[in-house]
């Protein structure tokens, strides 16, 4: 198409679009806070700025992930904790039941303790946070364990869960795991330190009164309290590792908004002056164009 504007004309409209561009640019800027708003405001820095923006979501979504975990492995450790103590209080119970001064009454007594003793210790293993229950493994909507208390002593079921595969990614790029399963805190298959058989066990020698079966399933309770300690100094270990990972997200996190920040982010006072100098040049450019003479075709009649 051929235009029908005079090279002068076509060339105040050239400037006046580039004015106005730039003006809109600064306001652009002003509003949004942020100096690239589209590819082509930088097209140099682009590469950096979507590389720099995906590794900062990747960041958060770990800080995410990692505040969950958190959550599990606090709540998994003081459930243990409290696991401790209830194995604890069966020891006490198995040393009072094992004294030669505790009949058969007494014993019976004792086993009912035991009994209610190791209902909590089955509650304690179907743990649940947000509806998963963390010591099933990576089967973590099935409880692990049931208990029949209608039999006496109570009838504990076998594992319904699975092996715990789940790892956590640190923002190092490194993973680790965090959770034990309750087969392996409580149903361990050494029967020295199986939390569930060995209460189990002296409840039935202070029912049957036989004093040999409750020394030997009272070593084993005392053993199955070292193993659950044990179980329990894990979960510490992986306390440390998950506060350790998210402190050096946030450092990392903080790195990358910085760098993120050093690329996009508008320097406000020099939006505001090319904003004002593009308002300026065009006031000028356009009150300069009203000051042209126009020509008319009565111009050129003799």
């Amino acid at each position: 198409m051929i235009s029908t504007l005079s090279p002068a004309s076509q060339s105040f409209l050239t400037g006046l679009n580039q004015i106005q561009q730039a003006l809109q640019t600064a306001e652009t800027q002003l509003t949004t806070g942020l100096q690239i708003n589209n590819d082509s405001d930088d097209p140099n820095q682009i590469a950096d700025l979507w590389q720099t923006r995906s590794e900062l979501d990747q960041a958060n979504q770990i800080d995410s992930n990692l505040g969950q975990v958190s959550t599990e492995v606090n709540t998994a450790q003081s459930s243990l904790q409290s696991a401790v103590t209830l194995v604890e209080q069966a020891e006490s119970l198995g040393t009072q039941g094992a004294t030669d001064t505790a009949d058969s009454t007494t014993r019976e007594d004792l086993a009912g303790e035991l009994s209610s003793i190791l209902q909590q210790l089955v509650a304690t293993a179907n743990t649940t946070v947000e509806g998963r229950y963390i010591f099933a493994g990576d089967t973590d909507q099935t409880a692990p364990y049931t208990i029949d208390t209608t039999q006496n002593p109570p009838v504990i079921s076998e594992y319904q869960g699975s092996a715990s595969t789940r790892e956590v990614q640190s923002p190092d790029g490194t993973t680790f795991s965090v959770a034990l399963t309750a087969q392996q805190i409580f149903d361990s298959a050494d029967a020295s330190t199986n939390v569930f058989s060995s209460i189990t066990d002296l409840i039935q020698g202070l029912m049957g009164n036989d004093d040999t079966e409750i020394n030997s399933s009272l070593t084993d309770v005392q053993d199955a309290d070292t193993y659950l300690n044990q179980q329990l100094a894990y979960y510490g270990t992986v306390q440390d590792r998950v506060s350790s990972a998210q402190t050096f997200g946030q450092n990392y996190t903080t790195q990358l908004q910085t760098q993120l920040s050093g690329v996009e982010d508008a320097n406000e006072a020099e939006s505001i002056t090319n904003m004002t100098q593009a308002q300026t040049q065009l006031q000028a450019a356009l009150q300069s164009e009203a000051n042209l003479p126009k020509s008319t075709l009565f111009d050129f009649m003799g």
